[in-house]
């Protein structure tokens, strides 16, 4: 896929430095973006990269096709959502019991 944008510089994932979720974070204002539609959020950043990996990344569409809210009431609400739905769909790339 062509991105809008290297999925490593600065506007994508810092260098390799950030992944996933985090990535996703650093679209949003806290303060300022909530309530929070997940079409607006698509369609103001859907054809933008998201690095799950050191070799995978998808567009914040693709993770946005398995989200089922339509809206989300704060920042929390949009990181269960979203983590939830990259989890049930092989886009979750931390295996948690590994760390433990």
């Amino acid at each position: 896929m062509e991105w809008p944008h290297d999925p490593d510089g600065e506007e994508g994932s810092e260098g390799m430095r950030k992944y996933g979720q985090a990535v996703l974070a650093k679209k949003l204002d806290e303060e300022g973006d909530f309530p929070l539609s997940a079409a607006e959020f698509v369609d103001d950043h859907g054809d933008e990269p998201v690095r799950l990996n050191h070799t995978r990344v998808v567009s914040v569409a693709d993770i946005f096709d398995v989200v089922e809210e339509d809206e989300f009431e704060d920042i929390v609400a949009f990181h269960r959502a979203v983590g939830r739905a990259m989890r049930d769909h092989d886009m979750w790339e931390v295996d948690v019991d590994a760390h433990a």
